[in-house]
């Protein structure tokens, strides 16, 4: 008779299973190697240096601050309490409860950095009327208080303002709760009972944060890695939900995903991995960090199986907590273009570091992005005063990517845009002023004719129409739309305020990296700067000195020349002088002679005649509330749509690394569906042929 002893010695042992974080298998189970430390090591050192983490007088401060916050919300329901007739027993036990989302609640923040805040409350008070005015005015009257700003109307409501000094986005939410527990969860599915909408996308944001920190293997090393990418992604141009980029949320998404793939990964291997990995992903293929939760509770959630608008989007990156959606609904084919080039440039970049060829100061060189492009559209907003100036170019700026999207409908795809989420002002006008700009290029690869030109009269005209839709506009507020060139350019757009030379020599700290391209045509990027289009020589080289003498005569006949009609300009802005006023007509004119181009405005006039219109649509809530991008009006400018989801086998391109496996990375490959045409009609575009200018 066979003992349990000897039964259970004769059997071989029983692999561990390897755990696993989302809804696939990790790709690499590795940990780091001594070089991989010691490169974190440098990546922490340089990210201290560089300033992203806050002093210990800063932290304690946030912290008094959020408690004054707590304070007053807490005091402002008691009062609504009390007023309302309920006991002595409820008015003791109301209260008000403040949780935190975006970076400060993932632990990513920075110094100077705002902080995303909720308020949840009971059932009794409401957003309309209790919060938006009567602890409005509560905040007015504290003089720790200052540029306080309500945006009722936007997609996510929220207070803006500054509390002794900290900028604090303030969103509220009402649950079916007469009392708000001190220890309410809020992942808890029970708290979206009977709320609606834009209370749901207000508890979204803290409910996506907490599933993010719960999803990742290792949360001190997801956080090294979302501070080096998010910093890497502002000295880049592509950080900015508003412009049609990715926001806060959507980088934690992302980096979240490629900690889950790599769970044993120091973060100098992580920052490598992601560059590896989503220069790679075939979108649309979605991004998740776990299975879509079914619809329990009636809210929609993302799937292009049932939702046709869902078909749509470029780059899904979908929140982990329920109702899941699309973080990232704002990306669109041109804003996607060049994320995927500064994926390559930091695959590029990381690849030589990993080599000991670069240090990481190289990853974080910043886009020269007016060294970029030969042609940009300028688009400059005024106003009477900086607090109007505030609100108005809030508006305009959440308006932005409808001119992107109207300009890639209009040209069907043949003109692209290159929106810079960075604005400028102009000290030197006498009102308050700023400029935001666009890069604008044809599409690579596209054949052409003879003295093509791209006529934009019309996406401008319909970009002014929408802008001019503000509810809340004031006499002074005007928007002026010009196109330049690279050679006009204002100074005040240049660091050191002149403009610098076209002529760039490649140094050592400036290494070349190139981009492929399907059609055979490269762009060789230094330190993120795009040069003179170029096919490979025969032998597959091109002499340094070739190069540069191209630059220095560059053919003004290879470059866009999109039009855009000459209008009178409206009356003058209220605080800004008649020279000022001069001045834009004198660009208008130099413009319209020197580059078949104009100046297109909207005056106060038109916004006057309209501003009753309404919109249901404000500024968006930063960068950080996963929802904040989820604006119905945009789906009409949608040009395009996928007909099928990529095969699960597809998702990679072909030159795979060998420690990638598509079928642990894609996730979940929904079924395919035919795509489904906006059905809204727009009016067919106006391309003009003309002599001169050839694309």
């Amino acid at each position: 008779m066979v003992s349990s002893e000897g039964l259970c010695g004769s059997q071989p042992p029983i692999a561990a299973p390897v755990t696993q974080y989302g809804v696939t298998e990790p790709i690499s189970m590795a940990g780091p190697t001594a070089a991989d430390i010691q490169r974190s090591r440098d990546l922490e050192k340089f990210l201290v240096q560089a300033g992203l983490y806050e002093s210990k007088e800063e932290a304690s401060k946030r912290e008094e601050v959020l408690g004054q916050i707590q304070e007053i919300v807490t005091n402002w329901v008691k009062q609504l309490t009390r007023l309302r007739g309920y006991t002595d027993q409820m008015v003791e036990d109301a209260k008000a409860v403040i949780f935190t989302f975006g970076s400060y609640r993932l632990g990513v923040h920075g110094p100077g950095s705002d902080i995303d805040a909720l308020c949840v409350g009971p059932s009794y008070v409401s957003r309309e009327e209790d919060f938006f005015f009567v602890l409005h005015n509560i905040l007015a009257e504290r003089e720790e208080v200052t540029e306080l700003q309500p945006v009722p109307d936007a997609h996510v409501p929220v207070l803006r303002f500054k509390f002794s000094g900290i900028p604090i986005d303030l969103l509220y939410a009402s649950i079916s709760h007469l009392v708000v527990p001190h220890d309410l969860d809020i992942s808890d599915i029970s708290v979206l009972y009977n709320v609606d909408e834009p209370t749901v996308r207000s508890l979204n944001g803290c409910r996506v944060a907490d599933q993010i920190l719960k999803l990742v293997p290792n949360v001190e090393h997801f956080r090294t890695t979302l501070r080096c990418l998010k910093f890497w992604a502002k000295r880049r141009g592509v950080y900015s939900n508003v412009t049609g980029f990715l926001g806060g949320v959507n980088w934690a998404l992302l980096v979240a995903r490629i900690c889950q793939l790599y769970p044993n990964a120091a973060p100098s291997m992580l920052v490598s991995r992601f560059f590896r990995v989503f220069t790679q992903w075939r979108w649309p293929n979605p991004v998740m960090l776990c299975a879509i939760e079914e619809d329990r509770l009636g809210f929609s959630v993302w799937d292009p199986r049932k939702n046709p608008r869902d078909r749509t989007h470029h780059m899904p990156i979908i929140t982990p907590a329920y109702p899941c959606m699309n973080s990232s609904y704002n990306v669109s084919t041109s804003t996607l273009r060049v994320m995927m080039e500064q994926f390559q440039y930091g695959n590029n970049v990381c690849e030589n570091i990993e080599l000991n060829k670069a240090k990481w100061s190289a990853l974080f060189e910043p886009y020269l992005f007016f060294q970029s492009y030969t042609n940009y559209l300028q688009v400059d907003i005024l106003a009477a005063d900086a607090d109007d100036l505030r609100s108005w170019k809030g508006w305009v700026e959440s308006r932005l990517r409808q001119l992107t999207l109207m300009i890639e409908r209009d040209t069907y795809g043949k003109l692209q845009c290159h929106p810079y989420a960075q604005d400028y002002v102009d000290a030197s006008k006498p009102c308050a002023h700023c400029a935001f700009f666009m890069g604008l290029q044809r599409k690579h690869g596209e054949i052409v004719q003879e003295g093509q030109q791209f006529d934009i009269r019309g996406s401008v005209d319909e970009f002014r129409h929408s802008i001019s839709m503000y509810m809340f506009w004031k006499p002074g507020m005007e928007i002026y739309v010009s196109h330049v060139r690279r050679k006009q350019l204002p100074a005040y757009v240049y660091p050191d305020g002149c403009k610098r030379s076209r002529n760039l020599h490649l140094t050592p700290q400036q290494p070349s990296y190139k981009i492929s391209r399907n059609n055979g045509v490269a762009y060789q990027a230094e330190s993120g700067e795009k040069c003179l289009k170029r096919k490979k020589d025969p032998d597959g080289e091109n002499s340094e000195q070739s190069r540069l003498d191209k630059r220095r005569s560059p053919d003004r006949n290879q470059s866009v020349s999109p039009e855009i009609v000459s209008r009178k300009l409206g009356s003058a802005c209220t605080g800004c002088s008649t020279s000022d006023l001069d001045e834009m007509n004198r660009l208008a004119e130099a413009n319209t002679s020197s580059n078949s181009s104009g100046i297109s405005s909207c005056s106060h006039e038109d916004i006057g005649n309209e501003s009753t219109a309404g919109s249901s649509e404000g500024s968006n809530v930063g960068d950080n509330n996963p929802s904040s991008s989820q604006s119905d009006s945009s789906d009409e400018l949608k040009s395009s749509v996928e007909d099928e989801h990529a095969d699960q086998n597809k998702v990679f391109q072909d030159g795979l690394p060998k420690d990638l496996e598509p079928k642990t990375v894609v996730g979940v490959v929904l079924k395919s569906m035919n795509g489904v045409v906006d059905s809204e009609s727009v009016q067919n575009p106006v391309i003009s042929m003309m002599q001169g200018s050839r694309v």
